[in-house]
């Protein structure tokens, strides 16, 4: 597996990988969870959320950067990272590996690189989320697996 820089040819790739990684959790969870009606106003247009928040995610002069992890030709993972909000703070901004290819470390070789970088340019706290739902449960246990402390955060809607 190759591990390298982002470059603009490779943003099509990156919003399908996006889109096919996201679309259980949204079409099977989140849907159902908040019906209709609710669903269409907070996500109704996810999937084009992600073809514009995905397009933003390589800026390396505002220090965004991605990474993709690569098996022959084809992209099986990514993970973007940004300058955190507090001094020396980083963030990992998204972080997505295929199906087929989950279970196989890309996603734990693709944070560490990102975490090798941010602290080679001085970043001493990292923060990452995630759900706390059954989705995102691999996602959890990897971030935990890597040092990562859970802060509990609860989040509510209400449809008025």
């Amino acid at each position: 597996m190759l591990l390298r820089s982002c470059t603009d040819s490779d943003l099509e790739a990156l919003i399908d990988l996006t889109i096919a990684t996201f679309r259980p959790f949204f079409e099977d969870y989140v849907h159902p969870l908040l019906g209709d009606a609710l669903f269409r106003h907070q996500h109704g247009q996810w999937e084009q959320d992600y073809r514009e928040e995905v397009a933003g995610l390589h800026d390396p002069a505002v220090g965004r950067h991605v990474v993709v992890a690569q098996m022959g030709s084809a992209i099986v993972g990514y993970v973007a990272w940004k300058p955190g909000e507090r001094p020396n703070s980083g963030e990992i901004d998204m972080l997505a590996v295929s199906s087929a290819h989950r279970h196989q470390e890309i996603g734990r070789q693709l944070c560490e690189y990102a975490i090798g970088k941010m602290k080679a340019e001085g970043v001493e706290v990292v923060g990452i989320s995630t759900g706390d739902d059954a989705f995102h449960a691999a996602a959890r246990g990897l971030y935990e697996s890597l040092g990562f402390i859970k802060i509990p955060i609860a989040g509510y809607l209400k449809r008025i």
